[in-house]
């Protein structure tokens, strides 16, 4: 097996890459002769294990024709693909579609996540998504639609092949997102959600008071091939933390998550009690 890149940086790389050569239409091996290369070495850079630098990459992207804006990306990538921890700044707002969040949910085996707030984006409803977005201080009017279909389409990685539990907060129960029809609506949908054998919704009771989520909201994927990441979001940015250690502490709230929360069926019949 060809050695993968373990960062998400890496991996965001090799994957844009990757897209970057399909694009052309031609095999790998046509634009290998075309830049004058084996095509081992195109296989190579693309999985992680090297062997061109960073004047050779920006060859083969001007062989691919690639657009000025993805080979600058492609580009910073590369520079920094072993480094792991990533800071990324969005600006006013998030990226429509976070493309390192998207891909690293649509190749997890598992995934963890704590919402203290609002519904995670995998299991929102599209009313309950628009009225998030429209209440968002920093969302082009004319943009929220396009984010309602991004957020919709990244649903398609809730299936089977991934393991994924999710923690909420009483109070993200009780919040009337959208008014009470969307918020009944939104209920009865993560009830039915929960019904899967691949989905597991767990709710800490406002009652428990003090808990360990009260440090914020956060993701933690797992992957078959390469190392765990967590993401933790903020308005402006998204923090990937992948360094062992940091990784090891996000473990612990999730065990204490795991002791306090209500269990599968204690969540199910609160969530539907709630909806009426």
């Amino acid at each position: 097996m060809p050695k993968r890149f373990s960062t998400a940086r890496g991996r965001e790389f090799g994957e844009g890459l990757r897209a970057a050569i399909a694009a052309t239409g031609m095999t790998s091996r046509a634009v290998a002769e075309l830049v004058g290369w084996n095509e081992a070495k195109i296989s190579d850079l693309v999985n992680g294990k090297g062997g061109a630098t960073e004047l050779e990459l920006a060859l083969l992207l001007g062989t691919c024709r690639t657009p000025p804006e993805e080979r600058e990306h492609l580009l910073a990538l590369f520079r920094a693909t072993n480094v792991k921890g990533w800071l990324q700044e969005h600006g006013a707002a998030e990226p429509i579609q976070p493309r390192t969040l998207v891909r690293h949910e649509a190749t997890a085996k598992t995934l963890v996540s704590w919402q203290p707030l609002v519904v995670h984006g995998l299991l929102q409803i599209p009313e309950y998504t628009r009225a998030v977005v429209e209440a968002n201080a920093n969302v082009p009017e004319d943009e929220v639609e396009e984010r309602v279909a991004a957020r919709a389409a990244r649903k398609k990685a809730l299936q089977p092949s991934l393991k994924a539990t999710f923690y909420l907060h009483e109070t993200v129960l009780r919040t009337p997102v959208g008014g009470e029809e969307v918020m009944r609506a939104q209920l009865k949908h993560l009830a039915q959600v929960s019904r899967r054998t691949y989905v597991v919704i767990r709710v800490i009771p406002t009652s428990l008071g003090a808990h360990a989520g009260h440090s914020g909201p956060f993701v933690l994927m797992r992957f078959h091939n390469v190392e765990p990441v967590v993401f933790v979001e903020s308005e402006n940015a998204s923090l990937i933390i992948e360094a062992p250690l940091p990784i090891k502490s996000y473990d612990a709230v999730v065990e204490s998550l795991a002791r306090t929360a209500l269990d599968e069926e204690q969540s199910r019949r609160l969530i539907e009690d709630i909806a009426g």
